[in-house]
């Protein structure tokens, strides 16, 4: 089963002997393609320590209010803001009060205040105090805000009686957040992958480019490291975040681009071409911005054409298993079909690009795989489940080329 969305995930750990118990759920939310961060309360560090936690999330672990490396020393925004999900786990009765009464004086539950993400608890405590009123009361105020209670489970516990406090498995809380674990079939392997837009320059202000936002090749990108592999991601100029874990190159035209590739491409398993490359530039470039003048209300410029990135990869001896785009206005299979042939490719993907419903900027995708011996439908869906979709079918056909 893959999932749907990259979780960024936010695990805080109160003082609490289940904290052991934290690194694992740590990694059984990265086994299902999680980017973790974890925060400590003070109480934490007596059970477990910084640098385990550290160890297992691949990040730094924090845990001051006021954190002076942070922009502007407010590290609990830029936290807050970041997450998508945070689970306290272990969450003591005391966090549990603490968060029942909104107070706000430490990192874990400043941020929990500062967040607009879902909210999860996974309680752990002995029996006595799991079935105190108090508890049971700030539990219910929580879930009337709408933060999630996972558990507890029941038996034995570390101060020797048995009952209900222990924290529910580190797996069930991830699987219930996160979802299974995911396959990761591109363990192993290198993928390539060109994005967004590129801008060819007329003059120091003024190039041509295009609506291309870049989502789907980060999608793509995104899924293939959630599937193992080692990702390298050539972008041209766009506004979005790296994907954690991807080597990141930025250019701005087609041939910073093409450079960028055949730097790359002869240590990559699959090559995709996502980016939207301009097909031709101005012949010359103006040093100093071009004016307007009365003379004429015309004006021409000289084009030439682009190097063709796939096309120049699809002809090496010992090139990759190459996959291209094909974004269309107007009969979107017979193009694509067309490029498979003409640029020496092993697939295309097409898609609509044409009006409102296209696919440039949103956040929405649909694609057609066209392969040598048929083709492949992938309905609408968000980006990121498009690209699991693809690279599924992807690593099908490549096995059976």
């Amino acid at each position: 089963m893959f999932i749907h969305k990259n979780k960024r995930v936010l695990v805080g750990v109160t003082g609490g002997i289940a904290a052991y118990k934290s690194p694992e759920l740590v990694r059984r939310l990265k086994d299902r393609g999680c980017d973790v961060r974890v925060v400590m309360s003070e109480g934490a560090k007596a059970f477990i320590t910084p640098l385990t936690l550290q160890a297992v999330s691949g990040n730094k672990v924090h845990e001051e209010l006021l954190d002076e490396e942070a922009e502007l020393g407010m590290g609990h925004i830029e936290l807050a803001r970041w997450a998508e999900q945070i689970v306290i786990a272990p969450a003591t009765a005391n966090f549990i009060a603490k968060l029942a009464a909104g107070r706000a004086d430490d990192l874990l539950s400043t941020l929990v205040l500062a967040t607009s993400a879902e909210i999860a608890v996974a309680p752990a405590m002995n029996q006595q105090m799991w079935q105190h009123p108090s508890t049971a009361e700030n539990l219910s105020l929580l879930q009337d805000r709408g933060v999630r209670v996972i558990g507890p489970g029941s038996g034995d516990q570390a101060c020797g009686e048995v009952g209900p406090g222990r924290m529910t498995d580190p797996t069930e809380i991830a699987t219930l957040l996160a979802g299974e674990a995911l396959a990761r079939p591109l363990v192993g392997k290198r993928v390539l992958i060109t994005a967004g837009p590129t801008w060819e320059a007329m003059d120091p202000v003024r190039g041509i480019t295009n609506h291309s936002s870049g989502k789907m090749g980060f999608a793509l990108a995104e899924a293939a490291l959630d599937c193992g592999a080692e990702v390298t991601l050539v972008s041209g100029p766009v506004h979005l975040e790296t994907p954690a874990g991807a080597t990141r190159i930025d250019v701005r035209s087609a041939q910073n681009m093409l450079e960028a590739v055949l730097e790359n491409v002869n240590s990559a398993d699959y090559f995709v071409a996502v980016a939207a490359v301009a097909d031709y530039r101005p012949i010359n470039v103006a040093e100093q911005k071009i004016k307007k003048t009365d003379e004429s209300d015309e004006m021409t410029i000289r084009l030439v054409k682009n190097p063709d990135i796939l096309a120049t990869v699809g002809a090496m001896p010992n090139r990759p298993y190459c996959i291209g785009f094909a974004a269309e206005t107007e009969n979107q299979i017979a193009h694509a079909r067309a490029k498979l042939t003409r640029k020496n490719v092993d697939i295309i993907a097409a898609n609509n690009v044409a009006g409102d419903e296209g696919a440039f900027g949103s956040d929405q995708n649909a694609v057609t795989l066209i392969h040598h011996n048929g083709e492949i439908e992938i309905p609408t869906n968000d980006k990121y489940a498009v690209a699991i979709s693809m690279w599924r079918h992807i690593l099908k056909l490549a096995n059976s080329a």
